[in-house]
């Protein structure tokens, strides 16, 4: 029988085991989120990222695109193409600020106000297929807030 220590070393032994990879382990969890959003999605006919845009405006809408970009860690360059495709959708509209004119607000229409109470089923959704309970899921993405939190006073 091989006690805990006996396995922390042997695991310590080979740094270079893909199983034992925390970053593989983030990656494939993602790879595997991203396909339950794709399908969880498809009847609101959203990407993920247009998702996480619409959720920010549904926090709180007019915002600013760098206020977006800032919430959501996204450069401008890749939330404008974001926004224009949400904007022909009709569900936000885009106009130069009155007060700043460098400054772009982003609202929702009513179209992308209503699209709220069909997007709840989907947050619902996606902790289901977790297997989590209630507890296990917050104490998991606590964790992972303070992972990223860690990570990114290192970089």
């Amino acid at each position: 029988m091989t006690s805990d220590a006996g396995k922390t070393q042997q695991h310590d032994a080979n740094p270079l085991e893909l199983e034992e990879q925390l970053c593989f382990a983030l990656y494939t969890s993602q790879l595997a989120m991203s396909k339950l959003y794709r399908r969880l999605l498809g009847d609101l006919d959203l990407t993920y990222s247009q998702y996480l845009v619409m959720l920010v405006l549904w926090e709180e809408d007019r915002r600013t695109v760098s206020g977006i970009g800032e919430r959501l860690a996204l450069d401008s360059a890749t939330l404008t193409p974001l926004l224009k495709r949400l904007e022909a959708a009709g569900l936000v509209t885009r106009r130069r600020s009155r007060q700043d004119e460098r400054q772009v607000e982003v609202a929702l229409t009513d179209e992308g106000r209503v699209m709220s109470d069909r997007a709840r089923n989907v947050a619902f959704a996606a902790r289901r297929a977790t297997g989590l309970s209630r507890e296990e899921f917050c104490q998991l993405r606590d964790s992972l807030r303070s992972l990223k939190h860690h990570l990114n006073e290192n970089v």
